[in-house]
């Protein structure tokens, strides 16, 4: 459990695993060490296949055999330590919304009742009021992502963990979900750690941004992000942004021509 403040702590974290066709022994983490003060929002980016995702389900659980040592604060009471939104909303089809949301509530021994009320208010927040009672294939995928957003606040994490949750959404509904990202972060006062490809998503959204190298993956670069806060999409088109932005690019471009997997 960590003190002081800090939401997450990672000391040394370091997996491999067998190539299921070579059978080779391969070094997906090299060494991460990193601290994430609680209420911070901090997001990843890196080459494709450096590791990052394999992080997240580290922090996560979803897998055991790591070296090294994840920390994270757990205060007690109704709450949970993490919660995961990955990029597919993956909702059940047969049930509504509310249903959806509270599942996870439920899955702990809350009573149905119980757990729709606890559910409510984070529907509200993502402003899926009024569709409580749709079904997934009624939504769009902007909807859907909303819903699988409002499940992981209503469990109430100490660390909301987010794995590329906006890649499979068109450009337009992206940038609407960044924006209602940060409406919702700043409402429901938790800490996030963002996993994405996109450096100018990284950038909006984040305090810092952690830039890791090509496979085997280890942090390059710990960059805070001054930008005011809230703030608009037009922010994305000022100098202190696009310095920014080439400030990460230079760092990443060099691993993306070291590897031959693509961008």
């Amino acid at each position: 459990m960590t003190t002081n403040g800090v939401a997450l702590r990672a000391t040394g974290v370091r997996f491999s695993y067998v190539d299921q066709a070579t059978r080779d022994n391969l070094l997906a983490i090299e060494r991460i060490d990193l601290e994430i003060p609680e209420g911070q929002f901090v997001a990843i980016v890196g080459p494709s296949g450096c590791g990052k995702s394999t992080f997240v389900k580290i922090v996560n659980g979803l897998l055991p055999d790591y070296e090294g040592e994840i920390d994270v604060m757990e205060r007690g009471g109704q709450g949970t330590a993490h919660a995961m939104v990955f990029q597919d909303a993956a909702l059940f089809p047969w049930y509504t919304v509310l249903n959806n949301v509270s599942y996870g509530l439920r899955c702990r021994g809350v009573s149905a009742k119980a757990a729709h009320e606890r559910a409510m208010p984070y529907i509200e927040l993502v402003g899926l009021a009024g569709f409580e009672q749709k079904y997934p294939y009624q939504l769009s995928g902007g909807m859907q992502q909303r819903a699988n957003l409002a499940r992981a606040l209503t469990v109430d994490p100490e660390i909301l963990l987010m794995d590329e949750p906006f890649a499979a959404l068109d450009a337009q509904t992206r940038e609407l979900m960044q924006a209602e990202l940060l409406r919702i972060w700043e409402e429901a006062d938790k800490t996030v750690l963002f996993i994405t490809h996109q450096i100018d998503e990284a950038i909006y959204l984040a305090d810092r941004v952690l830039v890791m190298s090509a496979r085997p993956g280890r942090i390059l670069a710990d960059i805070p992000v001054d930008l005011p806060r809230p703030r608009e999409l037009r922010i994305k088109r000022t100098p202190e942004f696009t310095a920014l932005a080439d400030r990460i690019w230079e760092l990443i471009s060099p691993q993306l021509r070291d590897q031959d997997v693509p961008a």
